[in-house]
């Protein structure tokens, strides 16, 4: 009798796999613009929590970005779900966008350190036409009183 309940236990565990593909909707979002939309979709879940110029937060982007790639969130939903149950092409879409964010970063954290370093040389020059305009001034100071 143990054995039995045994053999229906491993049965069922492996007649329950989930391999389900959906079928292609017919306005199936391409690869390399899906690609795109994740990415933008990602920046714009990691901007709302931070102020924009206008000092607002907690704003939802996803309309903007449905704007720009005129879909809807539906047509987004039903793409990313025949997607994700085809699992080795929404592996090749992640890891570009992964890759692509990487890319972006690193591009945005030399802008950065180049205006960084910009700005530390404009200061830098700042103080050294301050000590010049203060060592003008005391040599005019010293002409003056020779001249005297």
């Amino acid at each position: 009798m143990k054995n039995i309940s045994h053999i229906i236990l491993l049965l069922l565990l492996f007649s329950c796999t989930s391999n389900t593909i959906f079928k292609k909707p017919k306005d199936l979002i391409p690869k390399d613009t899906m690609s795109l939309l994740i990415q933008d979709m990602m920046v714009a879940s990691s901007a709302k929590f931070i102020k924009n110029k206008h000092l607002q937060k907690n704003i939802n982007y996803m309309a903007f970005i449905y704007d720009r790639y005129l879909i809807d969130s539906l047509r987004f939903q039903t793409s990313n779900l025949y997607y994700t149950s085809k699992i080795d092409e929404y592996e090749e879409i992640i890891n570009d966008v992964n890759v692509q964010l990487e890319k972006k970063k690193a591009y945005y954290k030399g802008v950065k350190a180049e205006r960084d370093s910009l700005k530390r040389d404009s200061i830098k020059n700042t103080r050294l036409e301050i000590i010049d305009t203060t060592k003008i001034k005391k040599r005019a100071l010293d002409l003056i009183k020779k001249e005297d």
